[in-house]
């Protein structure tokens, strides 16, 4: 059971736009590399510097309840790989790697078949930005020295991209997956993105500083 999920929800009520992803792309394929080419750079504004990657797993780049990358998809990430080395791309998901992941064996097999670091995390998404930024602290060779530099990849609203958010760092929903979402939690999530962006509700700024 997600815990940290269930209750992260209700932040939503003070400010629904936590949910809201800066950038949204219909499969793993489609994300640009680097992911900085999402935001185009505007007259009087910063080039977005996006430095590290967060990668979500189950329904992102791998089939749920798998370890591997789905067949389609390996181009790309290692694309992905090339683009973010060594400490640059980190995998955070809500299986592999938690307390439910028995003995962390998916996290290994993970890590084997991806080569890319698997976050042993004790809080599910959204709430484990702690220890997302306690990697980056700890491996200094990722360049991050600021939220903002980051980006989460994911294709849950109420955990990735409102975890990026929480963050101050960019979420990239992944808004089709591989496989279809029937879930409750997944239909609201949707019609809660529609409601709002028809409403014209825009997505937090990614922060300069670190909380």
């Amino acid at each position: 059971m997600n815990i940290s999920g269930t209750l992260n929800v209700f932040r939503l009520v003070r400010d629904p736009t936590l949910c809201l992803p800066q950038h949204t792309v219909s499969t793993f394929n489609h994300l640009p590399v680097p992911l900085s080419k999402a935001f185009p750079k505007q007259d009087g504004q910063k080039q977005v510097d996006i430095r590290a990657v967060v990668l979500d797993k189950d329904n992102c780049f791998a089939i749920p309840h798998t370890n591997d990358v789905h067949a389609p998809y390996r181009e790309r990430f290692q694309e992905l790989r090339k683009a973010y080395p060594g400490s640059k791309l980190l995998i955070v998901s809500n299986t592999a790697g938690t307390a439910s992941d028995k003995h962390l064996a998916e996290a290994s097999i993970l890590e084997k078949n991806t080569r890319v670091k698997v976050l042993r995390h004790s809080t599910k998404k959204p709430g484990c930005k702690a220890e997302v930024f306690e990697y980056f602290r700890k491996n200094p060779d990722s360049g991050v020295t600021s939220p903002s530099q980051i980006a989460v990849v994911g294709d849950r609203l109420f955990t990735d991209v409102m975890m990026a958010n929480m963050m101050g760092s960019y979420g990239f929903w992944v808004k089709d997956g591989i496989i279809e979402r029937k879930s409750f939690f997944a239909r609201m999530e949707d019609r809660l993105s529609d409601f709002l962006l028809k409403r014209g509700y825009c997505p937090p700024s990614p922060r300069s500083d670190f909380e």
